[in-house]
């Protein structure tokens, strides 16, 4: 079911007086709302706030959700928090995940993250079918070995884009 342009604009628009009062529950109930868009923006307001509290949230909508488009946006929040418990939910996706979309971001955010306590995951992923995948968890295992052994400056080790 999808919403009309209409009605998205009037959510949006509750979306923000909610926003401005730091409501995580309107914007955690939103993340079951019939509209993809809807639940994208939700995903990256929850992340927003941040938290550990956040992560659960997220990695359910990455696990769970319809939408390979959704999926990949919370691949990405969980890699811009940079929360060690957002690790295996990343792990998860990028083995199992059937978008390739979502397993190149998963992989993508766990080099964002940089733990060692991904290396073995994206090893395998080495191994994907998708080149896009596989290019990612080189690119990952890349930024995870230079903040292991060079990087002085963590925010410009976490910039491996994606």
């Amino acid at each position: 079911m999808q919403v009309v342009t209409e009605d998205r604009l009037q959510i949006f628009a509750e979306m923000e007086k909610k926003y401005e009062q730091k409501d995580t529950t309107y914007f955690v109930n939103l993340l079951d709302h019939p509209d993809y868009v809807i639940r994208t923006r939700a995903t990256c307001i929850l992340v927003d706030f941040g938290g550990e509290d956040k992560v659960p949230h997220i990695a359910k909508v990455l696990k769970h959700d319809e939408n390979e488009l959704v999926r990949h946006e919370a691949a990405f929040s969980l890699g811009q928090m940079c929360l060690s418990s957002g690790i295996s939910p990343l792990i998860d996706a990028t083995l199992n995940d059937s978008s390739m979309f979502v397993r190149h971001e998963a992989a993508i955010a766990l080099g964002v993250i940089g733990s060692k306590e991904a290396k073995d995951a994206l090893e395998k992923a080495l191994n994907d079918p998708d080149k896009p995948v596989v290019e990612s968890a080189v690119v990952a295992l890349s930024n995870i070995e230079f903040m292991e052994k060079l990087s002085k400056n963590e925010k410009f080790a976490k910039l491996t884009g994606g």
